[in-house]
């Protein structure tokens, strides 16, 4: 999908876009609604990027994700429900402007081929580490996707669910990007998931996080009676 040579760009604080995620987002602040009409009138794209933790100002991750409007709803008072589908991770440029809404060039971040062998191998482990943590009682995503709720009902999908789509899964991008989205719950891990191209490393990142949260579920088993 070609990218327009500038987005708009909504920072949130502790919130990822990855390509193919799918984000619901409650367009209220003016300047968001404004942003909003401008994008479905022209490419319909989106830029969501985390607040840098280390900044107290209103500042962008340098690493953001472009997502494609699926849905859009006015509602009567003016705000919007909107459905953003990803479709790529990009490093944000120069400032276009900053008023009505901040506008950034955007540069599109692609993979490049990396051993085939070692990416087979670190994507088999990761799928192993997916099962072992379900194992240690850990819950499974809400939402998986590619995995619809049962009957629409907005309950998890069960862990062989989750499971046998991730064994469907060939591109290992997709499959550290997917489970990065999905199942690390801290916002900085992701944003690290989503700064780091490199499928090698990235995966090997998610092995990292992963095999953290394991062992803190072992050192810290929960509670039945805090269920």
């Amino acid at each position: 999908m070609d990218l327009p040579k500038s987005v708009g760009v909504m920072i949130l604080p502790s919130v990822n876009l990855f390509p193919q995620a799918i984000l619901p987002l409650f367009i209220f602040e003016p300047r968001y609604r404004r942003m909003l009409r401008d994008a479905l009138a022209s490419h319909r794209m989106f830029c969501i990027a985390m607040q840098r933790p280390d900044s107290e100002e209103e500042a962008p991750s340098r690493v953001a994700g472009v997502g494609l409007i699926r849905a859009s709803v006015e509602n009567p008072d003016g705000t919007s429900n909107m459905i953003l589908q990803g479709v790529a991770r990009v490093s944000l440029g120069r400032v276009v402007r900053r008023r009505p809404y901040r506008v950034h060039s955007i540069q599109a971040l692609l993979p490049e081929n990396t051993d085939s062998a070692r990416v087979d191998a670190l994507s088999v482990k990761v799928k192993e580490l997916v099962g072992e943590r379900f194992k240690q009682g850990l819950p499974p995503p809400l939402k998986f996707l590619g995995e619809p709720t049962s009957a629409g009902s907005g309950e998890a999908p069960s862990v062989d669910q989750v499971l046998r789509s991730l064994s469907e899964i060939a591109d290992a991008s997709v499959l550290a990007d997917l489970v990065s989205c999905t199942l690390l719950s801290d916002p900085r891990q992701r944003q690290v998931m989503l700064e780091t191209v490199d499928v090698e490393t990235r995966l090997r990142y998610l092995i990292y996080f992963l095999l953290k949260e394991i062992e803190d579920s072992r050192s810290h088993p929960k509670n039945p009676e805090e269920e």
